[in-house]
C-alpha cells in the first residue's frame, strides 16, 4: 500500500466530484460536465485527468499526462534551485583588548566574507571582569562597523546578550 502526500492532486478514480469544469491538454474550455464523462474523454486520450484547483466552485479538473509534468515541473524546481544563492552567515569573534594587528586581519576577514555576499556575525565573548566593562566591547564592535562603513550595513546594532556581545553586518547593495 502506499501514501499520497497532502499536497498531491487527486488523479483519475479519486475525483469524486458530481460536476467539474474540464480543460483538454491543449488548455481549451471543454465546460462543465460529470466526472465519469469527464474521465472517459481522459481514457479516449489515454492520458490523466488530474484536479488542479479543487476548491474553486465546481472544481477544476485538466486533462494530461501526469508523469510527464510532474518530470517537467522537477526539472523546473531543480532549475530554481540553481540559479538560488545562498546567503551564509560567518561570525568573526573579537575581544575587548584586541591589538591593531589582529583587527586589521579580522577586518580583512570580513571584507571577505562581505565581498562574497555572505552576511557577518561579529561577536566578542565577555570573561569574568571583562563584564563589568560591557560598554568597551561596544566601542570595539562600533570601531569594527566604521571601518567597514562602505562596504557594510549594520542590521543589528551591537548589543550585550548574556556573555556575548552581538553585532551583524551585511554586504551593502552596490556589493552585490
Amino acid at each position: 500500500m502506499f501514501f499520497i502526500s497532502k499536497d498531491a492532486p487527486q488523479l483519475n478514480g479519486e475525483i469524486r466530484d458530481k460536476e467539474v469544469r474540464v480543460i483538454s491538454d491543449t488548455g481549451e474550455q471543454l465546460g462543465i460536465m460529470s466526472a465519469k464523462e469527464a474521465q472517459q474523454l481522459a481514457d479516449a486520450k489515454g492520458v490523466d485527468l488530474v484536479k488542479i484547483a479543487p476548491q474553486a466552485k465546481p472544481p477544476v479538473v485538466k486533462i494530461m499526462d501526469y508523469s510527464k509534468f510532474r518530470y517537467e515541473q522537477s526539472k523546473r524546481e531543480k532549475e530554481n534551485r540553481k540559479k538560488q544563492k545562498t546567503v551564509e552567515t560567518k561570525e568573526i569573534r573579537l575581544s575587548i583588548n584586541i591589538d591593531i594587528g589582529d583587527f586589521n586581519t579580522k577586518l580583512n576577514q570580513a571584507r571577505r566574507f562581505l565581498s562574497k555576499g555572505d552576511k557577518v556575525k561579529v561577536s566578542i565573548r565577555l570573561r569574568g571582569r571583562e563584564m563589568a566593562h560591557s560598554d568597551l566591547a561596544v566601542e570595539n564592535m562600533l570601531r569594527f562597523a566604521d571601518e567597514l562603513g562602505e562596504e557594510a550595513t549594520i542590521d543589528k546594532k551591537p548589543k550585550l546578550e548574556g556573555r556575548q556581545v552581538l553585532m551583524f553586518m551585511s554586504p551593502k547593495a552596490s556589493n552585490k
